[in-house]
């Protein structure tokens, strides 16, 4: 659908003065929604955070400043949602528990602090950002304190028994942090991916680098089963689990493993899938965890007949190749499904002057229109200092940063990136149809389970103003977006509150 302006130029200089002298003009009201809608915006600048504007079309324009000249030289832009065409069920928006998260909420934090903080996290609205969903690492990750597995033996020694099986110290503030989270939302989805195997199991006898030795397969199954039922018993059971970390990939200085998809086909469907059958647990085995560059990959696992069935899907990172790759496996598997499980923030190009809006673009809208039923960052939090950290990255940023000193938080991009969703879309809400976004406005739109509400989320990814004409059954208006900007609108069927609190308690890739 082409986006045609609604006023002339002469027009809309004449709203500019309006707008500027603070009347709210009729002319921008001419097409008020017929549906009640509430508009939730955040700004680069944080000149809003989370704040709800007015969803008069005329207000917004007051509100976000559009100038004279943005209003008469920009064109609008269409947006057409059709909620009736449902794509993906949606599972939830979060970030990893690591070990340096754990430990800086745990041991940096007063009790208060800690508990407010997690609430506001986890809680639905409208106490919380109603995070739905963590990852958390099988063993240490370049995020620990210091490296181990949960089978560490003596050199020379093995353990094919996993007779030193144990949950370590190392793992206690992660799951007193977990079991947190799921008191506050017991609906909360828990996945695992180990960062390597223990250093007996491979050929390299470190947890750094080196692959999976074939003779210890079946060993490998069973620590990961294991993992699975020592969770289990501690009260949080596991939704999804993937084989490995980031498998084409051998870090210098923490631990990390090679698995070709040879291995993973023969892992997955000769051990860990029969075995996790056997003992139980319906969890769901996604494979790669790896970045968009490689989709044969995923693609080799997904193709072998045996394997394929124990899989339910594929998992994405994002340092490296595109979006699109999700939806090129998933055209070839359309039973499977999609998850983006690891996208860190930090202080690196683009990361560092795209912000907020690059990571919105990339991550939410990108990754739900190419199918993600998931979307986790990375970190959930971490110090003034991007740790602590045993290795890897020097730079990254958590959700929130928690001062190692005083316990003080900082909610950062990517706390408002995901707050923009989780808050709003609610575990079981559906993607819909949403016009292809275009001109630095990018979007991505949802309805409610019960298909009550429709939640859209545009993001202006400008250094000006832009205003969007929204369409969808019942609802015409048209809106002002301040720059480099983060809106959420959600409408209903008319009549009685939008009662947001309440949300959260209930083939192609072809768009409009």
């Amino acid at each position: 659908m082409k986006s045609q302006p609604l006023f002339a130029r002469s027009r809309a200089r004449l709203l500019a003065s309006c707008l500027w002298a603070g009347v709210a003009t009729s002319a921008f009201a001419a097409d008020a929604p017929s549906r009640e809608l509430r508009v939730w915006a955040t700004t680069a600048d944080r000149r809003y955070a989370l704040t709800e504007l007015p969803a008069d079309a005329g207000e917004s324009a007051v509100a976000n400043k559009v100038a004279e000249s943005d209003i008469a030289e920009v064109a609008d832009i269409a947006i057409a949602v059709d909620p009736a065409q449902r794509r993906q069920r949606i599972e939830g928006f979060g970030a990893s528990i690591t070990d340096s998260s754990a430990w800086l909420l745990q041991r940096k934090m007063r009790p208060a602090a800690r508990k407010a903080l997690l609430r506001e996290l986890f809680a639905p609205p409208p106490h919380g950002i109603g995070l739905g969903m963590v990852r958390l690492t099988i063993g240490a990750s370049d995020f620990s304190l210091n490296h181990y597995s949960l089978d560490d033996a003596p050199a020379g020694r093995t353990d094919p028994q996993l007779k030193r099986f144990a949950l370590p110290a190392q793992q206690r503030d992660v799951l007193a942090t977990t079991r947190a989270a799921r008191a506050i939302n017991p609906n909360l989805r828990v996945m695992a991916s180990p960062w390597s195997a223990p250093a007996w199991m491979k050929d390299s006898g470190s947890l750094v680098k080196g692959t999976l030795r074939a003779e210890h397969y079946g060993s490998f199954a069973r620590y990961l089963t294991r993992y699975a039922d020592a969770l289990s018993a501690r009260g949080i059971p596991l939704f999804a689990l993937t084989l490995q970390n980031e498998p084409s990939f051998e870090p210098e200085n923490y631990p990390g493993m090679r698995l070709s998809a040879e291995q993973r086909i023969a892992l997955i469907g000769t051990h860990l899938g029969p075995m996790l059958r056997t003992a139980g647990h319906d969890i769901r085995i996604l494979d790669w965890d790896h970045n968009w560059d490689k989709p044969e990959e995923p693609t080799a696992v997904l193709s072998d007949p045996v394997a394929s069935r124990y899989v339910d899907g594929v998992a994405w990172h994002c340092y490296g190749g595109h979006v699109s790759a999700q939806s090129k496996v998933r055209d070839l598997f359309p039973d499977k499904s999609v998850y983006l499980t690891e996208c860190s923030g930090g202080d690196w190009e683009p990361v560092r002057s795209g912000g907020m809006t690059l990571l919105a673009r990339d991550l939410i809208v990108g990754g739900t229109r190419h199918w993600a039923s998931g979307v986790l960052l990375w970190n959930l939090a971490l110090d003034e200092t991007s740790g602590p950290h045993a290795g890897g990255c020097g730079n990254c940023r958590g959700v929130v940063t928690i001062d190692r000193r005083s316990g003080a938080v900082t909610r950062n991009d990517e706390y408002y990136v995901l707050a923009h969703v989780s808050r709003f879309v609610p575990p079981g809400a559906y993607r819909v149809a949403s016009s292809e976004g275009r001109d630095g406005v990018d979007n991505v739109a949802f309805v409610d389970p019960v298909g009550e509400r429709t939640i859209l989320l545009v993001v202006n990814s400008s250094e000006r103003p832009r205003t969007v004409v929204l369409e969808a059954p019942g609802l015409r208006t048209r809106y002002a977006l301040a720059p480099k900007s983060l809106h959420t609108f959600v409408w209903r069927d008319g009549g009685g509150s939008a009662e947001i609190a309440g949300v959260a308690n209930r083939g192609t890739n072809d768009e409009l």
